[in-house]
């Protein structure tokens, strides 16, 4: 009969939103998940034979464990920091631009166009000019759904994940046709940029990395600290409490969906000139779709998104790694990766809702008529 009650009380139980919820508390949940993440994996490890400890070790070493390394992950949390930036533009207008794959394309195409054009001009001015000409071209590939957004109320979802395929058509195109390689030997690809076209590093790594801190610096101050980030921040919540409050809705919206185009655009400049060194239909490689995971997950903060992009590039890292040292086929790499987010996404939940008992004095009345009645 004990049972019985408890099974019923167990089935009174909700989840309700939280109140509040301590920063100490939330670092746990997070914890607590990553931890049951690499439990689960550590399962799967033990199937296949290997020592799951050894692997988590070679993976921090394949991340971080020298020099070379550390560049490696550096070089993919860069373009991972930028968009999930642009990203967290739209997220606080409450604007889901699953289009950030095909504005990092124009953004490379953009910068394509110049460097295959002008590759004889001085570096500093040809950089600045790919640089500008990206932005231009994923502007307005932003500016377009961001239109129907304004003027008809059209689902940005679809009409950015429709952009995506467009672009990559585009480049598709592009990549067989008239700016295809003659000296490819049939083979469907572009020219290499000059190298005037290639963006310098410093500390061994491309200055990507400092436009990235340049630009997480520029989110904070314009989210948090001008006007028309508080707009934006006040269409996000309310765009009845932004109408009253005379705020011009369609332009702050315009501009808020076109920044967050322009960042990503950045992403394909940046991908473009220092990684691929020429354009590609591959130039994106899912920065675009994981940018919105990042965002989501440091909870629009540009601080945060630096770390977390740090991280999920070393989890990239340490997976290749782990692929040569163990012997691990590609899948399971891949599954390790996708474990471990689809914890740390799980534990969102739970920062954000609770179980809540209900209303435990009528609970008690009901359990004790049923064992009364048994």
């Amino acid at each position: 009969m004990a049972i019985s009650v408890r099974v019923m009380r167990f089935m009174k139980m909700k989840f309700v939103k939280r109140e509040n919820i301590s920063k100490n508390k939330e670092v746990v949940i997070r914890i607590t998940a990553i931890l049951l993440a690499f439990v689960v994996m550590g399962i799967l490890f033990a199937a296949l034979k290997c020592n799951p400890i050894s692997v988590y070790i070679s993976m921090f070493k394949g991340a971080f464990g020298g020099a070379n390394p550390i560049k490696q992950t550096i070089n993919s949390a860069i373009p991972l920091v930028i968009t999930a930036l642009g990203i967290a533009i739209g997220l606080k207008l409450k604007y889901y631009n699953i289009g950030g794959e095909g504005q990092i394309i124009m953004g490379a195409f953009g910068a394509a166009l110049v460097a295959f054009h002008f590759p004889n001009m001085p570096a500093p001015i040809l950089i600045i000019l790919m640089f500008a000409s990206g932005i231009l071209f994923s502007g307005i590939w932003g500016f377009i759904p961001g239109f129907f957004r304004v003027k008809w109320k059209a689902n940005e979802t679809i009409t950015t994940l429709m952009m995506n395929y467009i672009a990559l058509k585009f480049i598709t195109y592009l990549q067989y046709g008239p700016w295809k390689d003659p000296s490819s030997l049939g083979f469907p690809k572009m020219p290499n940029f000059s190298s005037n076209a290639i963006l310098p590093s410093v500390f061994g790594v491309h200055i990507g990395w400092i436009i990235a801190i340049v630009l997480a610096f520029f989110v904070y101050i314009f989210l948090d600290h001008t006007k028309t980030g508080y707009e934006i921040s006040v269409i996000g919540e309310s765009e009845n409490t932004a109408k009253y409050a005379g705020i011009n809705i369609k332009k702050t919206t315009l501009i808020a969906i076109v920044l967050s185009a322009v960042f990503c655009g950045i992403t394909g400049v940046i991908q473009a000139s220092a990684i691929e060194q020429t354009l590609s239909t591959e130039i994106t490689g899912g920065v675009g779709y994981t940018g919105i995971i990042i965002a989501w997950i440091s909870n629009l903060n540009p601080a945060i998104s630096i770390l977390v992009s740090i991280l999920f590039a070393g989890l990239l890292q340490g997976g290749s790694f782990i692929q040569t040292a163990f012997g691990i086929p590609n899948s399971v790499a891949s599954i390790l990766q996708s474990v471990i987010l689809f914890f740390v996404l799980g534990s969102e939940f739970f920062i954000r809702f609770k179980l809540s008992k209900g209303d435990t004095d009528k609970n008690d009345e009901e359990n004790k008529k049923v064992v009364n009645e048994v």
